[in-house]
């Protein structure tokens, strides 16, 4: 029997968190430790020499819409750092930081799995170093500070019923979606509907993974629009003087957070929106610190390329001015089964026909990678034991049509071991030219780059808005925002906005049911269909088998 990923996890041995630093040329003072294997680092330190002078290689890890079967693309972005750094090269990865929603719900952490894991997989999947629990704390006091201003006297004319900004806290929580607050008279404030979402959609959270400083940072928060007066006129943060102590709040925070994989390779976790309700990437600061500090990096993007690959390239590199070399999209032949119609239970079968099916919808990634944004790309084909050759074959030829290699992957049971031909690939896609290509001009009507982004990423027909959604693109083509880039909230299951719809669909059209403002983040996010903003718990949630015993050993965390 296989252990699990955390009983793989507890029995390493990782070394000391400074003898790591060591890797990056970094010694126990440039560190602000966390115990013996976390540290901080700051981010002055891109302001210092870099490692080797060289520009850093940057390689984007996606993937196919998720299914039930499992995809594994932060086991396949730590393994093949791993694996990188075997074939002797300087490498770092860089990711997002677990959600608690999702750790306590059904999807479970984000911390890779089997023997290609960042370490120490408990604390990074819990507290970790408590930069959400700062994130949340910036968004609560600027919502109090909106509320206190009305208290108070209200003198720039706030009106209650049009405060846009929400609370935030981080876990499912379904109760908290729609609230009123505010009751039990006057002095308890003023009474209002009012609402949560979940830390990682929060304005706070995209806002902090863009900014590339501290005062890059306040400036965002000063920028976020939270209400609009009786005349229609945007209220900021910054018109309420709070960025100043949200940002206090974050100092610490905004530091990257240094760990490691199982086999010692440094690693850069920090931040994490969502990426089907955010823009889903880890912090623009870590990033840039990893490729400040190693000749390549490894990062990701959350869910499928629709979405996480789409907002990487649209909004991340076009703000922070990044360049993908090469793009991992990972695919698992259970997985494209699946697409392809064949229930969970029956997906280790041998099933050509059904895989045939399926694979369209690799092939509507890989071609949006290659063809979109013209990046150089390879399929990553996480091997299973239920893998037949003749399975493999139909995978590697149908993508070899699209002129990308498929290499099998095995870097969850051997960890940099079994990445070795998969990274010998990337190293060769970064040795390739070639020139990013964006799904949208900013200067196109905001219309526009929704359709942009629905008919060509997605392969819609069409785009059909709610009057709601109408008026709102208009109002903030008014206020002067139309010039930013758009983050699509949408189901990550399906390349339509409907989660039940599988493979690569046509004929159909994408929903727009509201239209928001991030400013601070940088963004406007359209929101599709039944996406919400707050998830909640399934029936059976992940926190009914996680358990901690008298040793402070922890158990059930996948």
């Amino acid at each position: 029997m296989s252990k699990s990923d955390i009983e793989i996890a507890q029995e390493a041995t990782p070394a000391d968190i400074r003898e790591i630093a060591k890797k990056l040329n970094l010694n126990e003072e440039d560190l602000e430790l966390y115990g013996k294997y976390k540290a901080k680092l700051d981010y002055n330190l891109l302001k210092t020499t870099p490692g080797s002078g060289n520009p850093a290689k940057l390689i984007l890890t996606t993937a196919i819409n998720p299914t039930p079967a499992g995809e594994g693309k932060t086991t396949t972005t730590v393994g093949v750092g791993q694996a990188l750094a075997k074939l002797g090269k300087n490498t770092i990865i860089a990711l997002r930081e677990p959600s608690l929603g999702p750790v306590f719900g059904v999807k479970g952490g984000a911390a890779g799995g089997g023997y290609s894991q960042v370490l120490p997989m408990e604390d990074i999947n819990l507290h970790f170093t408590g930069d959400f629990h700062a994130i949340g704390a910036a968004n609560n006091l600027l919502a109090a500070m909106i509320d206190n201003h009305i208290y108070q006297g209200n003198e720039l004319d706030i009106d209650p019923r049009r405060i846009v900004w929400r609370r935030a806290v981080d876990m499912n929580d379904r109760q908290l979606r729609k609230i009123i607050d505010g009751l039990g008279g006057r002095s308890e404030g003023w009474p209002r509907e009012d609402g949560f979402d979940i830390t990682v959609a929060s304005e706070i959270m995209a806002a902090f993974c863009l900014a590339e400083s501290i005062t890059d940072l306040k400036e965002r928060f000063a920028r976020i629009v939270v209400a609009y007066t009786r005349k229609g006129v945007p209220v900021t943060a910054g018109q309420l003087k709070a960025q100043g102590a949200m940002a206090a709040l974050l100092k610490d925070a905004l530091k990257p957070n240094l760990v490691q994989t199982l086999e010692g390779t440094p690693a850069f976790i920090h931040g994490g929106p969502f990426a089907n309700i955010a823009h889903g990437c880890n912090s623009v600061i870590a990033t840039k610190m990893a490729m400040h500090f190693a000749d390549y990096v490894v990062t990701e993007a959350g869910f499928g390329a629709d979405l996480g690959a789409e907002k990487f390239i649209d909004i991340k590199c076009r703000l922070a001015e990044l360049k993908p070399d090469a793009v991992i999209i990972v695919a698992t032949i259970k997985a494209l089964k699946y697409n392809g119609g064949v229930a969970k239970a029956d997906v280790q079968i041998e099933n050509l026909d059904a895989l045939e099916k399926g694979l369209p919808n690799l092939l509507k990634h890989v071609e949006n990678i290659t063809q979109i944004f013209n990046l150089p790309a390879v399929v990553a084909l996480n091997k299973f034991d239920s893998d037949t050759d003749a399975e493999i074959d139909l995978v590697t030829r149908k993508c070899a049509e699209l002129g990308v290699n498929v290499k099998l992957s095995e870097v969850w049971a051997k960890g940099g071991e079994g990445g070795i031909d998969l990274a010998e690939e990337v190293i060769r896609l970064c040795d390739q030219e070639s020139e990013l290509k964006f799904a949208y001009d900013l200067d196109e009507p905001i219309k526009d780059k929704i359709e942009a982004i629905s008919t060509k990423v997605y392969g819609a027909d069409g785009v059909d808005f709610s009057a709601q959604a109408l008026r709102e693109m208009n109002n903030l083509t008014k206020l002067g925002y139309a010039s930013l880039p758009v983050c699509m909230a949408k189901t990550q299951y399906s390349l339509t906005d409907d989660q039940d719809i599988h493979g690569r669909p046509e004929g159909f059209r994408i929903t727009i049911r509201e239209i928001t403002l991030s400013a601070g983040a940088g963004f406007i996010v359209a929101v599709c269909g039944a996406i919400m903003k707050m998830p909640g718990l399934p029936k059976v949630p992940a926190a009914e088998i996680i358990d901690v015993d008298e040793f402070g050993k922890i158990a059930g965390l996948f």
